[in-house]
C-alpha cells in the first residue's frame, strides 16, 4: 500500500484549468520533488493533497484510503504540511512551537502528555535544536525558524510530509542542511516526502524521484537522470538550459542556465 497515491486529478481557478489529469505516488521512505515553472500548478497540488482544496475530478489516496473519507484530526496524524511562510508566533518559545504540531492528538488543549514529550523531544533531536529549546521563536535566524517549523511538522508524527518551497528565503548552507535532514528522516523512519522545490539543482541532489510539471500536467516524472534532461527542461521552462553529469555522481545532473543575446550578458 504506498502511502500516497494521486490518480487523474483535475482542478481549476474561475474555470481555468491548472491542473489537467496529474497521476503521482510516493512511497514509504521516499523523496519527491515536484518542479516546474511558476504558474504550473505546484502549490495548488500540494493544496489538493493536504485537503485545503477538493479535486474536481480524480482521486488521491492516503493510505490506500480515498482522501474525502478522512476527518481532519485523523489526517492530520497522518500527513503534515510545512506550506510557504510558515508562521510561528515570535513571542512563543521553541517548544511551545513544536508543540502545537501536537494538537490533533490532545484531548485537553494545552495539556502535554508523556507521549506528547517524547515526540517533541525526538523532532527537536532530528533537527538539531535542543539547545534552543526555550528561546523564543522571534529571536531566531531564518535557518533556525526553519528547522522549528520541520520540527513541528515531524512532532506530528506523519507517515506523509508535504513541502511547498520549505527552503525559501534561505542561503545555500541552510537550504541544504533542511533538505538532508528531511532526507535522512525519511530514509530512517520511513516517511513518503512529496516536495515542491524551484532549485533544480537541489531537486535533482536530494530527489528518489522528480515530477516536473508544465501547462497543469505532469511532462516527465522519475528519477533526476531520466527528468533532468534538457529538452524536457525547455519544452517546461521555455528557456534554453545546459544539464551536465555531476562530478562523481553522473545520476544526478547540474542545471546550467545558457546565456545569449536574448537572455542576460
Amino acid at each position: 500500500m504506498l502511502p500516497l497515491l494521486v490518480k487523474g486529478v483535475y482542478f481549476s481557478y474561475d474555470g481555468k484549468p491548472v491542473l489537467r489529469g496529474v497521476n503521482l505516488s510516493v512511497g514509504e521512505g521516499e523523496v519527491v520533488s515536484i518542479i516546474g515553472p511558476n504558474g504550473a500548478g505546484k502549490s495548488t497540488l500540494i493544496k489538493l493533497i493536504a485537503g485545503i482544496l477538493p479535486p474536481q475530478a480524480g482521486e488521491i489516496e492516503i493510505l490506500g484510503c480515498p482522501l474525502q473519507r478522512w476527518n481532519r484530526k485523523k489526517l492530520a496524524q497522518v500527513m503534515a504540511l510545512v506550506p510557504q511562510g510558515a508562521y510561528i508566533p515570535p513571542t512563543f518559545s521553541v517548544w511551545e512551537s513544536i508543540f502545537l504540531g501536537r494538537a490533533p492528538y490532545l484531548s485537553f488543549p494545552g495539556i502535554a502528555r508523556e507521549r506528547d514529550i517524547k515526540a517533541i523531544e525526538k523532532a527537536m533531536r532530528w533537527v538539531k535544536i535542543e539547545h534552543l529549546k526555550d528561546s523564543l521563536v522571534g529571536e531566531l535566524s531564518g535557518g533556525e525558524r526553519q528547522r522549528v517549523i520541520l520540527a513541528r511538522a515531524l512532532a506530528q508524527e506523519p507517515k506523509i510530509l508535504l513541502l511547498d518551497e520549505p527552503t525559501a528565503h534561505l542561503d545555500i548552507h541552510h537550504q541544504v542542511s533542511i533538505l538532508g535532514l528531511i532526507r535522512k528522516f525519511a530514509r530512517e523512519e520511513g516517511l513518503a516526502v512529496l516536495g515542491v522545490l524551484h532549485d533544480l539543482n537541489l531537486a535533482s541532489f536530494f530527489s528518489d524521484r522528480i515530477i516536473l510539471l508544465g501547462y497543469g500536467k505532469v511532462l516527465a516524472q522519475g528519477t533526476p537522470e531520466e527528468v533532468i534532461k534538457r529538452e524536457k527542461l525547455k519544452e517546461a521552462y521555455g528557456s534554453e538550459i545546459t544539464v551536465i553529469p555531476r562530478p562523481g555522481n553522473s545520476h544526478r545532473p547540474i542545471v546550467l542556465p545558457e546565456l545569449n543575446s536574448g537572455h542576460g550578458l
